[in-house]
């Protein structure tokens, strides 16, 4: 990563502004801020009181995400700060499932640029586009269409919220610099005629362009984002069909797609851990999965690998799971024109009978284990979690649907039904509940927990691509992350208040996996010890705690002289960032 000059055009960038109050007067004369704010210079605590109050005074979680998300474009270090220090109170105002109302009304509180907008038009002049970006140095960027956000369908331009919060999470629990990512949402037409219809709405007023088209554009922008940052990372989220893409250029660029790997990886590492405590062979572990979209296939998938380094083959590891989509159970002879992703888990041993719902389903398995990746709310309902309870000891019962409305069942039902004994997570965030005189922490798979380590991986190894073995190494050392505490209490996955310790012990594991691959670059650290790693990890981690001190300490080198070949400046000079001497 690229350390920049603090006084580099900051405040005209869409990543945030530094009208930050604790900073001193010399700091703000430099960074040309002196006077935009109220004289006083405050301490942190200060700064944290006054907008935690105001965030209490927000009546609406929308209300909320709009005010935290100007504090980011006013004051970006101490919101950042603000989201490492509460980060479990923030997490859901900053992405799911706030971020799902944000995007269903993206158009209508619009107030200023938050990312780039690439629309069709623009085909054959992509780059042009993102010379428009202010920062010369990206190291990440997150890439939509907007055609599936979350479990809410194709919105469009709407979805920019998804590019925004999700690099968001990547600076506050991975450490990635935030002038140091870039948003993008492709305008690329959009299958909803109610916001096609819609005066406020801000894209284009088109139907979604072909797949042909679309293969076509992303072709362009691939090269053009390349060609401007070298190395960058590219991440896709929330296409509607995320599976082209990713075959096209897994291989060719550092990209993944986070809806399939990093949610593959993130359940992975929790079913690792209730695989660990439910006592049941690997080769007598059955899987239902309730949806089997792209999501569900990935997580499927990686769990296939899991049960394949504990001996099965990939014949016997497929066989453990069985999907169940709109139609019933996922079979050869359904009758229907299966989806090429879904052929890889369609069954063939059904012998004739066809299972046309979950329930159906569920009774034919008896399965271990029952994943929901469907967006349907409640389709877990007591009389399946109750067949759970009776037919195991801790039955494995993952709802991942976001957001929290579309979840297959409630932390409390999955309590309830199993009489306590279920192994839970979900996609969204439940409370802790108290039950019998016990208290409860539910489990939460939420993909925070690895995309930020697998693009700071990726990043600090300066990686060719994002191997499969990469993705595998976040959730096996997520699966390790575990404290003593933790383990003892039964936890499946770590507080979310540890995840910029977790994201270091995760992101060393995709380190190391890259470096047997032989696709990273920075050859420099192989040979570092794990302990060296760790600290190298650390040190390269954005701390926005620090901001104030690195600004002071720029220039005071300023003054003093950066080099014996650098002439010496007056004070005056560096803290009315003139910089005409260099």
């Amino acid at each position: 990563m690229v350390i920049r000059s603090h006084n580099q055009s900051r405040n005209e960038a869409p990543d945030g502004g530094d009208f930050d109050t604790t900073h001193s007067n010399a700091v703000r004369r430099y960074l040309r801020t002196y006077g935009l704010t109220p004289p006083a210079i405050e301490s942190y605590q200060t700064q944290a009181m006054r907008c935690l109050k105001q965030l209490e005074s927000k009546e609406k979680p929308i209300e909320k995400y709009i005010y935290l998300s100007n504090l980011r474009k006013s004051s970006v270090h101490l919101f950042y700060r603000l989201a490492i220090d509460h980060m479990k109170k923030l997490m859901p105002l900053i992405y799911t499932p706030v971020v799902g109302e944000a995007c269903l009304k993206w158009s209508e509180i619009y107030s200023s640029p938050e990312g780039l907008y690439i629309s069709y038009a623009d085909k054959g002049h992509i780059s042009s586009v993102l010379k428009n970006w202010p920062q010369d140095h990206v190291d990440i960027t997150v890439v939509t269409d907007g055609s599936r956000i979350l479990g809410l369908g194709d919105l469009g331009i709407n979805g920019m919220g998804i590019p925004v919060g999700k690099l968001a999470l990547y600076c506050a629990c991975g450490g990635i610099r935030p002038d140091a990512t870039l948003p993008i949402t492709l305008d690329l037409g959009t299958g909803n005629k109610a916001f096609r219809e819609d005066p406020l709405y801000m894209g284009s007023r088109r139907d979604k362009v072909s797949a042909e088209e679309e293969a076509e554009f992303l072709d362009e922008l691939m090269e053009a984002l390349v060609e401007r940052w070298p190395g960058i990372v590219i991440q896709y989220e929330d296409f509607k069909n995320p599976f082209p893409s990713l075959e096209r250029y897994g291989g060719k660029y550092t990209m993944f797609n986070d809806d399939i790997q990093g949610t593959g990886a993130v359940i992975l590492a929790g079913v690792i851990n209730a695989v660990r405590t439910n006592g049941v062979p690997i080769h007598e572990q059955k899987a239902v999965v309730m949806g089997a979209g792209s999501a569900a296939v990935g997580v499927a998938k990686q769990i296939v690998q899991f049960f394949m380094s504990k001996g099965l083959t990939e014949e016997e590891a497929r066989k453990c799971f069985y999907l169940v989509d709109t139609k019933g159970m996922v079979a050869d002879d359904r009758g229907d024109k299966l989806a090429d992703h879904k052929r890889y888990f369609s069954r063939n041993d059904n012998q004739g009978k066809q299972f046309k719902t979950l329930a159906e389903t569920v009774d034919y398995v008896r399965p271990t284990m029952l994943l929901g990746l469907s967006t349907i709310g409640g389709c877990f309902t007591p009389d399946i979690l109750t067949k759970m309870g009776q037919w195991h000891q801790r039955p494995i019962i993952f709802p991942l649907s976001n957001p929290s409305l579309n979840s297959e069942c409630t932390f409390e039902d999955a309590m309830k039904y199993t009489e306590g004994r279920a192994l839970f997570a979900s996609g969204s965030p439940f409370p802790t509940l108290e039950m019998d005189g016990r208290l409860y922490t539910p489990g939460q798979g939420n993909n925070v927990y690895v995309f930020p380590s697998i693009g700071m991986g990726a990043i600090l190894s300066k990686a060719t691509t994002v191997t499969q073995s990469m993705i595998y190494a976040s959730a096996t050392s997520l699966a390790n992350a575990l404290s003593y505490s933790e383990e003892e209490e039964g936890w499946l996955y770590p507080a979310i208040e540890r995840i910029r310790d977790v994201s270091v012990f995760v992101t060393m594991g995709v380190i190391r996996a890259a470096q047997e691959a032989r696709v990273d670059r920075e050859v420099r650290i192989r040979d570092m010890s794990d302990a060296e790693l760790e600290s190298w990890v650390r040190s390269r981690m954005y701390d926005p705690h620090q901001e104030t001190r690195n600004v002071e300490k720029e220039i005071k080198n300023l003054v003093h002289g950066i080099a014996p070949t650098t002439p010496m400046i007056s004070e005056t000079q560096a803290v009315n960032g003139d910089r005409s001497h260099l």
